[in-house]
């Protein structure tokens, strides 16, 4: 899939395989092309050229259809002011023709809000949650979400977290557009970035923590100890005999080399996937994509 507006190209050859009954991360520093990409999918707009299939139709020529399936909540929801919350599901509601009184019901209270006020009087938290209601109430086979933790306080956070694995157990799908890296962690099977307008990466959380960096701090009882691994671990401080360093690869062969080290203490801390993401991050400027 690629999109130019005249010489400017958006998106290169972006190949997204995101599996049924899954929740995806879709991560990317600001102006990677990922809002372009969300709007292909929705079928709002065209490709340039390469193929948009969602639920197995095509996103522009079905987008009508497609839309029924799908939730949708844009990084900057805006409501009509004067609507109570209430009235506002319910305008949607019957706009997708779609009986959600009681599911309303139940996400307005699973997440903490009040639908009888209007929503001129909703703090940013508060209209937030009116949005992932409206994504979330028609149980969609697709939920596309971008930034949905923005202004939730952490038990509303920890609340929509369980509702997005509900819908993964339920074989629905969740394509999960954040920022917030440890998020992406805790809650997704499978992570695309996207950067300049292509896909950098695309694989599963569990394969990207095996490459990620550990941090390790050793005190060893000797000065010398035994020589280090010819790969993977890349000493950022040494103090006498404290050292600090990082580790990537398989950790028996970080634990193979302790094994023959005099030590007096060690602390390996787990993969941290944020240095691993920022290191596709790094050196982004002057992307040419939203």
């Amino acid at each position: 899939m690629c999109k130019s507006y005249g010489r400017q190209t958006v998106l290169r050859n972006v190949d997204l395989s995101v599996p049924t009954g899954s929740v995806f991360g879709f991560l990317g520093p600001n102006g990677a092309g990922k809002s372009t990409t969300i709007r292909i999918l929705l079928g709002l707009l065209r490709g340039s050229s390469g193929v948009a299939n969602v639920l197995g139709r095509d996103a522009h020529s079905d987008g009508p259809r497609l839309r029924a399936q799908i939730g949708y909540l844009p990084g900057d929801v805006r409501f009509y002011p004067g609507l109570t919350g209430r009235r506002t599901l319910d305008f949607l509601a019957a706009v997708r023709k779609n009986d959600a009184v009681d599911e309303i019901q139940r996400l307005a209270k699973r997440l903490d809000l009040d639908l009888s006020k209007r929503v001129r009087d909703y703090s940013r938290g508060m209209k937030q949650k009116l949005g992932l209601i409206q994504a979330l109430m028609h149980r969609p086979q697709l939920l596309i979400l971008d930034e949905p933790t923005i202004a939730l306080d952490p038990l509303v956070r920890e609340a929509l977290f369980d509702e997005l694995r509900a819908v993964a157990a339920d074989s629905r799908t969740v394509l999960f557009s954040s920022h917030t890296l440890s998020e992406v962690d805790a809650l997704c099977d499978r992570v695309a970035i996207l950067r300049n307008g292509r896909v950098v990466e695309q694989d599963d959380v569990r394969a990207l923590r095996g490459r990620a960096l550990r941090r390790v701090e050793l005190v060893f009882s000797s000065d010398r100890p035994a020589p280090p691994p010819p790969n993977g671990l890349r000493v950022t401080r040494r103090h006498r005999r404290r050292m600090s360093a990082t580790w990537r690869g398989d950790i028996h062969d970080l634990l193979a080399w302790l094994e023959r080290c005099v030590l007096r203490d060690v602390s390996i801390a787990p993969p941290d996937l944020e240095d691993l993401f920022m290191s596709y991050y790094a050196d982004a400027g002057g992307e040419a994509g939203a």
